[in-house]
């Protein structure tokens, strides 16, 4: 595929595996998952659930502006948290970080996530 790019910028976590922080496809981008690490100190961000799930979104912000692009341009994100009685603060915090229309969802509880944070999550964004 001739028009795939990796997208990777300083302002998000560098990526602790073999993944790149996003890849666009046309206008399509693929942003791997985020969990709320610090990205100027790669350790996971000091405080409560809220400041972890913060985090996260400030992460999933900086992949898509350095992919041209903003969170309301995402499509789709998948939620993981390791519990589902903390839904509630996702949905607070995520009204804060997107405008309506909301993009579609899902939300899985899982056992455990990398670094053993309590939240991850992955996003598609479409350019126009």
């Amino acid at each position: 595929m001739t028009n795939k790019s990796v997208i990777q910028t300083e302002n998000a976590p560098q990526a602790i595996g073999t993944y790149s922080q996003a890849v666009k496809a046309g206008d399509t981008v693929y942003i791997s998952g985020q969990i709320p690490l610090v990205p100027e100190t790669m350790e996971v961000v000091a405080g409560d659930f809220a400041a972890k799930t913060r985090q996260v979104f400030e992460n999933l912000k900086a992949v898509c502006e350095a992919a041209g692009g903003e969170l309301k341009d995402i499509v789709k994100v998948n939620i993981y948290v390791t519990d589902l009685a903390n839904f509630a603060t996702v949905n607070e915090i995520m009204a804060t970080y997107f405008p309506e229309p909301y993009p579609a969802r899902a939300a899985v509880e899982v056992s455990a996530l990398p670094k053993g944070v309590p939240v991850e999550m992955e996003a598609v964004m479409v350019l126009s």
